[in-house]
């Protein structure tokens, strides 16, 4: 398990203080994040930026990223039909399909059930520089593991296709060769038998070791860690075991990512389901100290480890920052760059990521074949004054 250590809204609830260069109880590497070093301000965000949540979406001001996992009242939030009225203590999940014990299950059912846990970040495909990336969030998530349910129910032998129905749901207007038709509709995604296979791919019914808010689906939800926020479906109150590939509307016509590919000597257009998490790097923020101002952002990897995080400050050369011992395989990667002598100006600053397998997280211009705005990962320059 990685190391929680103490988080700024701990110290701060405790009344601990800094007292000289350590604090009892506290690893050293947290003494730079309570460390009270002045905000530089970004120029190029609007006067008055603000993440008041609406009825549907609520999402991080990221300059304010100061806990390794985000506080439950505080992660990022998206909802497709709104919120389903649940009775917790009624509330089951069936399972269903090509099963050979199909069952229906309490969420006690569930805790009783060996408890596994998970630290596991992700973010909406449609994060973006528009909303500077504040579509994102990191949690440690407490469940039971789907892989060893299904095992316990057995899966028959032509079930491939594993569909998670979640209890929110709206009406739909379908549309074909001139008729329509409204028709009522579960949100709901899939997973191939493999992927729900998976040591990591979790039912959870806790976020930071509390029960899980409405806002994050409670009472039970799905976490696949190292895909987008997506395929975490909240509210989950049917699994259905299938034989062939899940076509509903958030599979089929919304999440999907149209990419122009040249073949033979014609271009084609291919559409994928948006899946894993592509690699990613932001900054956050920027902090001067006495000596030297600090550059501090995040990684996301879909659980491929990652080789090194690099800044760039103006047109200067790539500079290797420095990552949190903290980080795991699934969770965000904080990182952390020491910027020496920085001149009073305007300064542009950009950050870029390295896989272990030598993947460079891409230019904005390396994705000009893609025609749709998800899973933009692109690097994203900004700017800030030093005064």
């Amino acid at each position: 398990m990685m190391d929680k250590g103490l988080t700024r809204r701990q110290v701060a609830k405790s009344g601990a203080v800094v007292a000289g260069s350590m604090v009892v109880g506290v690893p050293s590497w947290a003494l730079a994040d309570m460390a009270q070093e002045q905000e530089v301000p970004f120029t190029d965000m609007p006067d008055g930026f603000e993440t008041d949540p609406t009825p549907i979406v609520r999402f991080v001001d990221i300059r304010r990223i100061d806990e390794f996992f985000t506080p439950a009242d505080e992660f990022f939030t998206i909802q497709h039909y709104g919120q389903p009225d649940i009775d917790v203590a009624t509330h089951s999940l069936e399972i269903s399909g090509l099963v050979t014990r199909p069952q229906a299950l309490s969420v006690a059912d569930l805790r009783r059930r060996p408890r596994t846990e998970v630290g596991c970040a992700f973010e909406c495909s449609g994060n973006s520089r528009r909303r500077f990336n504040g579509l994102i969030s990191n949690g440690l998530w407490g469940g039971t593991s789907l892989r060893a349910l299904l095992e316990d129910v057995g899966v028959e032998s032509d079930g491939k296709e594993v569909v998670f129905f979640g209890a929110d749901q709206g009406t739909e207007t379908v549309e074909s060769r001139g008729r329509s038709w409204q028709v009522d509709q579960q949100y709901a995604r899939s997973l191939s038998l493999a992927d729900a296979m998976s040591d990591d791919t979790m039912l959870a019914y806790e976020l930071n070791g509390e029960p899980l808010s409405l806002n994050q689906g409670a009472p039970l939800r799905v976490i696949v860690p190292g895909w987008y926020g997506v395929a975490q479906v909240k509210w989950l109150n049917q699994i259905h075991l299938q034989a062939d590939r899940f076509m509903g509307k958030f599979m089929a016509r919304e999440y999907v990512t149209l990419t122009a590919e040249e073949v033979g000597e014609s271009v084609k257009y291919t559409e994928t389901s948006i899946t894993r998490i592509q690699l990613k790097s932001a900054i956050a923020r920027v902090t001067r100290g006495d000596e030297h101002h600090t550059i501090h952002g995040f990684a996301l990897t879909d659980g491929t480890p990652l080789r090194s995080v690099e800044v760039r400050v103006d047109d200067g050369p790539w500079q290797t920052a420095t990552l949190d011992p903290r980080n795991t395989k699934y969770s965000w990667k904080l990182f952390s760059y020491r910027w020496e002598g920085a001149t009073p100006g305007e300064h542009t600053i950009v950050c870029r990521a390295t896989d272990a397998n030598g993947s460079v997280q891409p230019v904005l211009e390396d994705l000009a074949e893609k025609r749709t705005s998800w899973e933009n990962n692109a690097q994203f320059a900004r700017t800030v004054m030093v005064s």
